[in-house]
């Protein structure tokens, strides 16, 4: 089912908690959006399912429409499945019954509603664990129990709330790949709200960076994280250094020092561009434009070292296969960076 959203608002207290947002989710897209705490996700998630009344614009699920002037189909009638952030199990019921109380609730006979349960605890490969109560589980396992709750409703679009993050970052690193494959297998158009953006990157084939009810950007992971739209979604996507650089023919200069810069092709003058981690390399004093480290931490495998660099108003952050010190003199040379648009 797609989802196509038309200019929707909703306000509390006459502040705008989703500002006119227009967007189309193709049918089977992994769709995720990101942004910090306050920006309108969560209440976008909600008036998509229904659980919100939008004060303006459109819904439209599957071609169906489901939000409007006048118009609001309740949540039970959307064909959407809604998994929580407290994943919201029947702590009385087992797992086969916490699976099958939904399709049992819409009026399902008890036998094909538990064969459906069993059905969809075995693609989340909980059927070992069907007789078991959800405080017998571990973090990870009650959210497959879940995801497969949202699959034996038979929803069509799965709507995920940070489902994530109650869990230890080692189980939400394999709860993504968990995420991936339940997508795959589910079929349904599925919208995921976070504010992790390494984890919306990991697991969408395309995103929203959203602040203060409107959308930033739109685009694949890859899209946003090597080609940012603004300085506000660069500085809120992965590391990395914002400075300022003149653009003449072509070619950037900065610190006085041309250097090539993808998206250098707009007009001259000047402009900021973006200065990921991957786009420097450092190398002995005099190698480069002359960098004093500031800092330097050991992330596994590589040193992570923020550098004051003359000539630039803000540090850059470089990785490193080696340790450096505070206060030593190096070289920064640049192998690329994006300019910001216009």
């Amino acid at each position: 089912m797609s989802i196509t959203l038309q200019y929707l608002q909703k306000s509390f207290s006459g502040k705008p908690a989703v500002d006119g947002v227009t967007l189309d989710i193709m049918q089977g897209e992994f769709f995720a959006i990101v942004g910090a705490s306050g920006c309108g996700k969560s209440t976008l998630l909600r008036l998509i399912a229904g659980l919100e009344t939008a004060d303006a614009g459109e819904i439209h699920l599957g071609g169906r429409q489901v939000s409007g002037p006048g118009l609001h189909v309740p949540p039970e009638a959307r064909g959407t499945g809604f998994v929580f952030q407290s994943y919201a199990l029947w702590p009385h019921l087992d797992v086969r019954g916490n699976v099958a109380f939904p399709a049992e609730a819409a009026g399902l006979g008890r036998a094909e509603a538990a064969a459906r349960a069993e059905r969809h605890l075995a693609t989340v490969e909980l059927s070992d664990f069907a007789g078991r109560k959800p405080a017998d589980l571990s973090g990870g396992q009650r959210q497959r129990v879940a995801l497969a709750r949202c699959l034996a409703q038979e929803a069509r679009v799965i709507l995920m709330d940070e489902p994530l993050a109650n869990l230890d970052p080692h189980l939400r690193a394999t709860m993504e790949e968990e995420l991936s494959t339940f997508h795959r297998a589910s079929g349904a158009t599925t919208v995921y709200i976070t504010h992790d953006q390494r984890e919306a990157m990991a697991v969408a084939d395309r995103m929203a960076v959203m602040a203060e009810g409107r959308f930033l950007q739109v685009g694949t992971p890859s899209e946003i994280y090597d080609r940012p739209a603004s300085a506000a979604v660069a500085r809120f996507i992965g590391q990395g250094a914002i400075q300022p650089v003149l653009i003449r023919g072509g070619v950037a200069e900065l610190a006085g020092q041309p250097v090539r810069l993808r998206g250098a092709e707009g007009p001259d003058g000047a402009r900021e561009a973006l200065f990921r981690p991957a786009d420097l390399a450092v190398g002995a004093s005099g190698d480069g434009l002359p960098a004093r480290v500031l800092s330097a931490l050991y992330r596994g495998g590589l040193w992570e070292a923020k550098l004051a660099v003359e000539g630039l108003p803000a540090p850059c952050v470089v990785h490193l296969p080696g340790p450096v010190r505070a206060g030593e003199a190096l070289g920064l040379r640049v192998l690329g960076g994006w300019v910001l648009p216009g």
